[in-house]
This record gives structure tokens, sequence and C-alpha cells, in this order.
């Protein structure tokens, strides 16, 4: 077994397993329920780490990682809530405050 990435990020750290089990390379998340012992360990120790099982997909996986983690993430921009005016961050599609949608005119 080897170790081909390792995040903060649960989720990340998830979705790229599940990438790389798409293309049929066997792999296992390591410490996914290891963040209640940071403090007592380093948190970069109790960070959720994916390890493949077979070292010879060492170099596609890591290939695949590389190529995820490389493309050009778009943010939608900010927005205000037409209906109250609250501002509201671009991922959003609906005003946290009173539940209006964002206009059709943005993305």
């Amino acid at each position: 077994m080897r170790r081909v990435f390792g995040s903060h990020d649960a989720l990340l750290v998830g979705y790229l397993a599940d990438l790389l089990r798409d293309q049929g390379i066997p792999c296992v998340v390591k410490n996914a329920y290891l963040a209640g012992a940071a403090g007592e360990l380093p948190p970069t120790a109790c960070w959720p780490e994916l390890w493949i099982a077979d070292d010879r997909d060492e170099v596609p996986a890591t290939r695949l990682v590389e190529a995820y983690l490389a493309e050009p993430r778009e943010h939608p921009p900010d927005w205000v809530c037409p209906a109250c005016g609250e501002p509201i961050e671009g991922q959003f599609t609906a005003c946290w405050h009173c539940g209006a949608g964002r206009p059709e005119d943005d993305p």
C-alpha cells in the first residue's frame, strides 16, 4: 500500500477515492474518523489520507489526483438578494436570510 494524497478536507479525499475506484484503482481512505484525536496528536497526523492497494498503481493514481487538483475551478460571483439586500456568497442559489432565489440573470 502507498499513500497518494492527504488533506484536511475529508470530502475531497473521499471524492478522489471515488475517482480512483471509477478508474479501476483499488484504494482506501485512512484516518477518516481520526479528527477527534487532534490536539492529542498533531493535526496533520489526523488528516484523512488516500492510499492505493497496489503499488503498481502509484503512477496512474498520482496522475489522476494531480490532474483533478490542477483543473481550474470557477467560483460564481457573490450576489445581493433582490428581496432583502443581504450579500450572499456566489456558491449559494438562495438567500440564507429570506429564502429568495438568485436572480435569473446571474450565473
